[in-house]
């Protein structure tokens, strides 16, 4: 083969595009899950489904991204996914708009923190069911419209968000995140399990583990551990996360950039586990 062959990449001008292709957001409606759902669309999705507890924050979410003026549309579908029946109630509302999705985005999530001797039991429950649960329910109530999406040139995708927290050891002392580590752990092996069962249907699955972006959920747990200036100092690249990390992560992931990653993971998290692991 010659040189000139070895360096020509096949439809390179395409490679990160998703023209066409429909999405589901969960915990769409703000932070991580907003970040992905504007890179996702601004990628060329045709539609992207944004869920999350609150029908307003989702209604907004959406108005926000539709006003970017893509060719492809945003659509509201509350759900609280932690509840019995929300995430088939789901399914069918998105069925009365498509008949596949190609990418579902599993971002929804809830953190809580409390000291060992004082944590509830009730709170971790309700983190793992949120976190693991009905990020296992979605994939698997979801997969017959990834099924129909999938080939297997062109696979859909589940991504799942995780964290570092799952990856290194999370926040201890009296702010510990004892059920939001242990729930970020489980996801990322759920995410392998999923992707060796689910590969062979046209399906691959993905995970992302994030350190510490600016977003609401954690700019509690942020300030009480030392504020975002110097959290970020602390980082090797020495930055927090940015929107377009999500975004330009998941719509990589997606795409046919990322056709050949299936049960892995990317951290994002500037160097921080590398940092805090050394001897």
């Amino acid at each position: 083969m010659s040189a000139q062959a070895d360096v020509q990449l096949k439809d390179f001008s395409t490679l990160f595009s998703l023209k066409g292709k429909v999405a589901v957001v969960t915990g769409g409606s703000r932070g991580l899950g907003l970040h992905a759902a504007s890179g996702l669309l601004q990628a060329g999705c045709s539609k992207i489904f944004i869920t999350s507890r609150k029908p307003a924050a989702c209604t907004e979410a959406c108005s926000a991204l539709n006003a970017l003026g893509c060719p492809g549309t945003a659509i509201s579908i509350p759900a609280d996914l932690s509840k019995p029946g929300e995430v088939e109630r789901l399914v069918a509302e998105v069925e009365k708009h498509t008949d596949k999705v190609d990418i579902l985005f599993a971002n929804a999530g809830a953190t809580w923190g409390a000291p060992f001797d004082e944590h509830p039991e009730e709170a971790f429950q309700k983190v793992m069911d949120l976190n693991v649960k009905s990020v296992f329910v979605c994939s698997q109530k979801f997969a017959p419209l990834l099924r129909a999406a999938g080939t297997r040139l062109d696979p859909s995708r589940i991504v799942i968000t995780a964290s570092i927290a799952g990856i290194g050891i999370g926040t201890l002392g009296p702010h510990a995140t004892f059920g939001y580590s242990a729930s970020k752990a489980a996801v990322l092996h759920l995410a392998r399990n999923l992707a060796a069962e689910l590969g062979p249907q046209n399906i691959l699955t993905t995970s992302i583990a994030p350190g510490f972006f600016p977003t609401k959920m954690a700019s509690g747990l942020m300030e009480m551990t030392g504020g975002t200036k110097a959290l970020a100092e602390a980082n090797p690249n020495r930055r927090l996360g940015v929107p377009e990390d999500i975004a330009g992560t998941v719509v990589y992931l997606c795409s046919r950039a990322g056709s050949h990653v299936n049960g892995g993971h990317i951290v994002l998290d500037g160097g921080a586990v590398v940092a805090n692991s050394k001897l």
